[in-house]
């Protein structure tokens, strides 16, 4: 039997398992975080941590590729995307392991006495500069109160010992963020440089860390082949959720 798929709406994301309602979030749904839900690493997944959840869309997406067993716990700043979150996780098919927390994810961590085989995030990265529209928006998108320091921190406080922690940045923030995680102990994992075809140099990366050293795999992701129709790969990546995919 087929499942059925969530009416259309029109103050948020349908995909075919959930629908994102986002009109009270600074941070709208984006091809970033649905890259980085699909890609992320879930086969040895027992406790799952997402990061700045806004919308709560990762913690969806990885609740519909994870089982029954897992459980999700997502952090968020900001009261009124943590209550969105909340309302999006409670009517989709994962309610029952999906735990919304409103909380500075730096007090939240040192709280927490369970560890977590994977963590997400799409963190902001833009260095803080002229004020964007809306303090929540500026909050989402640029460091000031999250720096990717205080990320990494959080991060290692939580992960568990054979863990992986994944995010998504643009190019050029990635290639720091590498060398500052290495320089925390972090080791590089998985990578893979995203580009929107295959003449343009890549504009976002996903990266895979873990406290455990090993090996570490690259990838190249192309968006749109020459037809401008989405590429076999970024179909085969993310059909599960796209709608009409």
């Amino acid at each position: 039997m087929s499942q059925s798929k969530p009416p259309l709406r029109g103050n948020g994301f349908t995909f075919k398992r959930f629908f994102i309602a986002h009109d009270r979030c600074a941070m709208k749904v984006g091809t970033d975080s649905i890259l980085l839900g699909a890609w992320a690493p879930v086969a040895q997944a027992v406790r799952i941590l997402d990061i700045g959840t806004g919308s709560g869309l990762l913690a969806l997406m990885l609740a519909q590729r994870t089982a029954e067993s897992v459980e999700i716990d997502a952090v968020e700043l900001d009261c009124e995307a943590a209550a969105q979150a909340a309302e999006n996780a409670a009517q989709s098919p994962w309610a029952a392991r999906i735990h919304i927390h409103q909380a500075d994810i730096l007090s939240w961590a040192q709280r927490q006495e369970k560890r977590y085989s994977l963590i997400v995030s799409n963190p902001p990265y833009f260095t803080p500069g002229p004020a964007c529209a809306t303090s929540a928006r500026d909050n989402a998108r640029a460091t000031h109160t999250l720096t990717h320091e205080d990320l990494l921190r959080s991060a290692e406080t939580l992960i568990g010992e054979e863990g992986f922690f994944c995010l998504v940045l643009p190019e050029e923030e990635g290639r720091r963020f590498i060398a500052l995680a290495a320089a925390r102990g972090w080791h590089l994992r998985f990578r893979n440089d995203v580009a929107e075809n295959d003449t343009r140099l890549p504009h976002r990366v996903l990266l895979g860390f873990s406290p455990a050293p090993g090996e570490e795999l690259q990838e190249r992701l192309i968006i749109r082949g020459p037809d401008r129709c989405y590429s076999p790969a970024f179909c085969s990546l993310t059909q599960d959720f796209y709608l009409f995919m």
